[in-house]
């Protein structure tokens, strides 16, 4: 009698977001002897994907998609509900908090879970948004424009809020009073120059702004286009300081050997 056939078992590489779930892969197609072999993501992608550009694309369209969707337009709600709910729950949506006139600020937990309770606040402005590392994009700034009351808003470390986005803002010129942008890696100076619509403003945070080039200097100039407003973030001499000691050498000439 022939000995049977041994069962051949094809398995399909999955990665359910976690190392164990990637160990245990390796454990299923690896020898015997490399079962106890701890490997990193880097190694099991490598090991399954030949292409690493069109892993790198994949992962980028994943990306912008997630932040497409998470800044689609709420006309929906809106329509339901008023601009003042459709505003907030774009925010809420996306793990920042809001603040209704006259209540407490509203935040989701840790899970990014909140409650409808201010479904009630229909004909309650919304005085205060907190978007700060968010994924808020010139899309999804569309929410927040019908918010006519709107008098303080922050957008810190918020990735791709960008030049093109404080160009967008100016429908809030009329109530908004503070507003921060501090740590925002894609604001510069023409984004800055768009803010002179916003005469209303009172307080200003332009601190940690990679893309734009001399801080201190841009601090004066918002000053000036601004004058009732406190800026707050870079020295006004920060950029400017080495500017006369550069002059200096320069007029002394190269050092004799």
């Amino acid at each position: 009698m022939a000995a049977p056939r041994a069962s051949l078992c094809l398995v399909v590489p999955v990665w359910n977001r976690g190392t164990r779930g990637v160990r245990g892969l390796n454990r299923m197609v690896a020898p015997q002897g490399n079962q106890r072999k701890r490997r990193t993501l880097v190694q099991f992608l490598a090991d399954h994907f030949y292409d690493v550009q069109a892993l790198r694309e994949y992962f980028l369209h994943k990306q912008a998609l997630k932040v497409h969707q998470e800044n689609r337009s709420v006309n929906s709600i809106k329509n339901r509900y008023g601009p003042y709910i459709a505003g907030a729950f774009s925010v809420l949506n996306q793990g920042g908090a809001v603040k209704f006139q006259g209540q407490e600020w509203i935040r989701p937990n840790g899970r990014g879970h909140f409650s409808l309770d201010f479904l009630k606040f229909q004909a309650v402005p919304v005085e205060a948004v907190d978007a700060s590392g968010c994924t808020l994009n010139y899309s999804g700034l569309d929410n927040l424009l019908p918010l006519k009351e709107l008098q303080s808003l922050w957008l810190q470390r918020c990735p791709h809020v960008d030049d093109w986005c404080l160009s967008h803002l100016h429908p809030l010129a009329d109530s908004l009073q503070e507003l921060s942008l501090a740590g925002c890696p894609c604001i510069s100076e023409r984004g800055l120059a768009c803010l002179h619509h916003f005469q209303k403003l009172r307080k200003l945070d332009i601190s940690d702004l990679p893309s734009v080039s001399n801080p201190g200097l841009t601090r004066i100039l918002v000053e000036e286009m601004l004058p009732n407003c406190e800026v707050l973030g870079a020295d006004w001499a920060q950029g400017l300081k080495s500017a006369p000691e550069e002059q200096r050498r320069d007029a002394a000439g190269p050092v004799p050997a």
